[in-house]
């Protein structure tokens, strides 16, 4: 599935009452978005390692840079990602919950 193709959305759900630690809320996602996400943050660790061994290779200072904006990158993309699926679930609740989360990221 791709960022641009229709979805009923994340399968957000509150089962019980917030209390900040993220227990008593779940989500239950379509298995193909979850394997999607996966796949995309396993290459994301697989990066991380990599610029970990340039560290520890002393590679150049540019080049381990580079490798830190593309995973950085990844990391956003899988986080659109996410909220895109978390937006297209269209309820009213979660579309204020995405801007109260987007005014603390932001």
């Amino acid at each position: 599935m791709s960022e641009d193709e229709p979805n009923p959305g994340c399968g957000c759900r509150v089962s019980g009452v917030p209390d900040g630690s993220g227990r008593g809320r779940s989500t239950v996602r379509p298995e193909e978005l979850k394997r999607s996400l996966a796949a995309r943050l396993s290459r994301i660790e697989g990066q991380t390692r990599g610029i970990r061994r340039m560290i520890e290779e002393d590679a150049y200072c540019d080049d381990v840079l580079a490798q830190i904006s593309a995973a950085r990158a990844a990391l956003t993309r899988t986080g659109r990602r996410y909220l895109i699926d978390h937006v297209r679930a269209g309820d009213d609740e979660i579309v204020d919950e995405i801007v109260d989360t987007l005014s603390k990221f932001m």
